[in-house]
């Protein structure tokens, strides 16, 4: 069973998991050290990002030939 190819190359899903880790820790510092709630911005964005991934992961778990798995 070949698995299927993903829409991200592997140099996007390397970026795409720094800038989600990053998203994810300036969050909270930020939220800390800001009165106001721009640091929502930074949680919409690792979320978004972390959807891609997550996206990602499902293209590339699916069987390459799902029309054809007997």
């Amino acid at each position: 069973m070949h698995q299927g190819s993903s829409f991200l190359t592997t140099r996007q899903r390397r970026l795409a998991w720094i800038g989600f880790l990053l998203a994810a820790v300036q969050a909270p510092v930020s939220a800390k050290l800001v009165e106001d709630s721009s640091w929502l911005f930074s949680l919409c964005v690792a979320v978004m990002v972390a959807t891609v991934i997550i996206a990602d992961d499902a293209v590339r778990r699916r069987p390459a030939d799902a029309s054809t798995s007997d």
